[in-house]
C-alpha cells in the first residue's frame, strides 16, 4: 500500500516487482505468497461484529486482488507467471494444485500462491510455510518493513537490538513477532530456514538469494 495506508500503490507494486525481476535472473525458481492487510484483515473484521470466519475469508479474497496486481507488474517486465488459488475462481486463476505448481517453477515461472491456505484461522505466514514445504523450496524469505528480527519493535522502541541469528525455538520461547507459532512450528519440523529482510531496499531480495548477510536467519 506504500504510504497511501491503504489499497495498492503503483510505485510500491512496481519497485516489488523489479526486484523479483532481479531475483528471477539470478536463475532460482520462485514463488510468492501474498497477503492481504493492505485491503482487509480477518481480525478487523472481529472489532467490526463480523464472524471470524468470514472476515478471514474477506481477507483471502484480498490476497487474490493483490496477488493479480503483481501479476499484472511482473508480465509487465516479460516474466511468467501463475496465479494458483485456493480459493477457487476458475476465470481469473488456477486452482492449486501442487504437482501443477512445481511443474510450472520446472519451465521457470513464477508461481504466485493467493488464498492462503483456504481455510480460516490461518494467517498468510502459515499460508507461507505450508506452501514452501509442499514444493520442496529451499528457504522463506521474509520479507518486512524492517532490517530482520529484533528483540522488541523497532518501529516502536529506539533502544531495540537486533539480531542476526535466532533458533525456532527461541522465537517461539521469547513470542517473537517473525512469523506467527504455526508457521515456526511447520517450519522447525520440517527445518525449513527462514530469512527475514527489509523489503524497503531494493537491493536486498538479491543480495539475499546471492548468500550475502542480509537479514535474520532462523533455522534450528
Amino acid at each position: 500500500m506504500g504510504k497511501e495506508g491503504y489499497g495498492i500503490d503503483p510505485d510500491t507494486m512496481k519497485e516489488i516487482a523489479e526486484q523479483v525481476q532481479g531475483v528471477k535472473e539470478t536463475g532460482v525458481g520462485i514463488a510468492i505468497v501474498v497477503g492481504g492487510g493492505n485491503i482487509y484483515r480477518g481480525m478487523r473484521a472481529v472489532q467490526q461484529g463480523i464472524d471470524r470466519a468470514t472476515g478471514d475469508y474477506m481477507g483471502m479474497i484480498a490476497t487474490i486482488m493483490n496477488c493479480l496486481a503483481l501479476q499484472d507488474n511482473l508480465e509487465r517486465l516479460g516474466l511468467a507467471t501463475r496465479v494458483q488459488t485456493a480459493i477457487q475462481m476458475a476465470a481469473i486463476a488456477e486452482p492449486y494444485i501442487r504437482r501443477r505448481a512445481i511443474r510450472h517453477m520446472e519451465k521457470g515461472r513464477i508461481v504466485i500462491f493467493a488464498g492462503g491456505t483456504g481455510n480460516p484461522f490461518f494467517t498468510t505466514d502459515t499460508a507461507a510455510a505450508l506452501r514452501a514445504m509442499e514444493i520442496g523450496a529451499d528457504v522463506i524469505l521474509k520479507a518486512t518493513r524492517v532490517n530482520g528480527v529484533y528483540d522488541k519493535d523497532p518501529e516502536k522502541h529506539d533502544d531495540a537490538t537486533f539480531i542476526p541469528e535466532i533458533t525456532y525455538m527461541e522465537v517461539l520461547e521469547r513470542n517473537l513477532k517473525v512469523m506467527d507459532a504455526t508457521a515456526i512450528a511447520l517450519c522447525r519440523e520440517n527445518r525449513l530456514p527462514i530469512i527475514v529482510f527489509n523489503l524497503k531496499d531494493r537491493n536486498n531480495m538479491k543480495r539475499v538469494v546471492l548468500g550475502e548477510a542480509v537479514g535474520t536467519i532462523v533455522r534450528g
